[in-house]
């Protein structure tokens, strides 16, 4: 099958940074589905792992972690899917991705994707749905309903990327709360605007004016997808006493000081979309079943695709291009790449199954 990926670390301007291949088609263990991928999406994280996780010599390192497409196979002790299922996932950051035509993934990872959407407009969603589903509800613990958390304020750092786009949607939909969102550029705002925000302010001005400015002034909860380490102070003020902060960056220790959160009794919390994955919780499922949520909200017109561009068949050349956009950080919503070229480039020599890399 054809496959991108990698052996050494390189900048995305390297054409050897991401490379077409060869691999043996893979073979589905008794939880797995083997997925045929229609569409993919590419995420900061594919740029973080494509820049620090080194294969092993000889190694090679398929990325990708939003896809959508239709089963091929089902292990053994799958239930509920069939052949032909037109699923979406995010996969597990510890098995290769979804670069590839076919792809291995645990069906409790995985949903029907919603019945409308094109592959490209699917693949936009999961991983961005299941990380702001979890921000929301299993970190922050909100509760759900349309008086739920009324009278109260939510503001979100950096809200017209992947996983702001999908956030302030369901936040808005399940809850009651106010809901307020930070972007700099007039199209990203703009794009904050078409998704419903009530209330869009810039984070590179002073927070708490602004707010104040709105008549809103202090909020109950703050969930930082970006820049955390340069807005950590003025979240702190933002967040009325007996706040949450939420966030899934990777902040500078040293700016991040948490005994400013001990005089108002502020929470913190993590979120990482891979932790079930990773450790096989016992409520791994929990993502198969958020998706299937998510899946029925895009049905009925409450939540949209945040696709923000779909760049064309998946090659190695057009992922290149992709991860260096990425790593600009001006995009607004996701980066899509769909279909497979009818006449594929030039690709390297197969190599053993054993030698697909994992983290």
């Amino acid at each position: 099958m054809r496959a991108i990926g990698y052996q050494e670390l390189r900048s995305a301007e390297d054409p050897l940074a991401l490379v077409d291949i060869e691999l043996p088609d893979p073979t589905p263990g008794a939880w797995d589905l083997l997925v045929r991928v229609e569409a993919i999406a590419v995420n900061p994280v594919d740029t973080k792992v494509r820049r620090l996780d080194q294969p092993a010599a000889g190694e090679w390192r398929v990325l990708g972690w939003d896809a959508a497409g239709s089963v091929e196979a089902v292990g053994s002790a799958v239930q509920g899917f069939a052949v032909g299922d037109p699923v979406w996932y995010a996969g597990a950051l510890n098995r290769p991705g979804c670069y590839s035509e076919r792809q291995l993934v645990d069906a409790r990872l995985v949903s029907r994707r919603p019945a409308g959407l094109s592959a490209s407009e699917a693949a936009a969603l999961p991983l961005t749905a299941i990380t702001a589903w979890e921000l929301l509800f299993d970190r922050l613990r909100l509760s759900q309903g349309p008086e739920a958390h009324r009278g109260e304020a939510l503001l979100v750092m950096g809200g017209a990327g992947g996983v702001g786009s999908i956030l302030v949607q369901l936040a808005l939909q399940l809850t009651g709360q106010t809901v307020i969102a930070t972007a700099s550029r007039p199209q990203s705002q703009a794009w904050l605007r078409q998704l419903g925000v009530q209330h869009v302010i810039d984070h590179h001005q002073p927070l708490l004016p602004q707010l104040q400015a709105r008549g809103l002034g202090e909020v109950q909860r703050v969930v930082s997808l970006t820049h955390t380490d340069r807005h950590f102070e003025q979240l702190v003020e933002v967040l009325a006493p007996q706040g949450a902060l939420a966030l899934i960056d990777d902040p500078a220790p040293e700016a991040i000081n948490v005994l400013a959160l001990k005089r108002k009794s502020l929470s913190l919390h993590w979120e990482l979309m891979f932790t079930r994955s990773l450790f096989q919780t016992t409520d791994m499922a929990e993502q198969g079943r958020l998706l299937a949520r998510v899946a029925e909200l895009v049905e009925a017109g409450r939540v949209r695709t945040t696709l923000g561009e779909d760049l064309g068949p998946i090659c190695a050349a057009t992922l290149r291009q992709a991860h260096q956009r990425i790593e600009s950080q001006n995009t607004v919503g996701k980066l899509v790449l769909s279909g497979w070229e009818a006449q594929p480039p030039q690709l390297l020599e197969p190599i053993p199954e054993k030698s697909v890399g994992a983290t």
